[in-house]
């Protein structure tokens, strides 16, 4: 039988993700069952391109929450917590839970843009 191919982010990825969001959920802010999320996801076609697995397309979220940004995709949307394709995820920014909207870079940095007005 042949091994599976791994197509999720490495570990070093993972824990870049994991240290810029300050090791919480990034919507509820719990510390515990924390996953990586994709804000595009790798089944919409997405799995072929480079970027797919690099830290400006990852996010720390619980699994609950995780689950939530799928079944309320207007407000993952409006809050950069997931992105449609033609866009590229360094073009959306994201709401943090301190209220602040960041652009993720590729290397593992965010950026401040503008406070949100919520």
């Amino acid at each position: 039988m042949k091994a599976r191919r791994r197509t999720g982010p490495t570990d070093v990825m993972k824990a870049i993700v994991y240290e810029r969001d300050g090791g919480i959920c990034v919507r509820c802010t719990t510390r515990h069952d924390l996953t990586i999320h994709h804000r595009v996801n790798r089944g919409m076609g997405g799995a072929r391109e480079p970027w797919i697995n690099q830290a400006h397309n990852l996010l720390t979220a619980c699994t609950k929450c995780n689950s939530w940004f799928e079944d309320h995709p207007r407000e993952s949307y409006e809050n950069g917590w997931k992105v449609r394709q033609p866009q590229l995820p360094g073009e959306v920014a994201v709401l943090y839970p301190d209220g602040r909207l960041y652009l993720l870079i590729p290397d593992g940095v965010r950026r401040t843009t503008v406070a949100a007005a919520r």
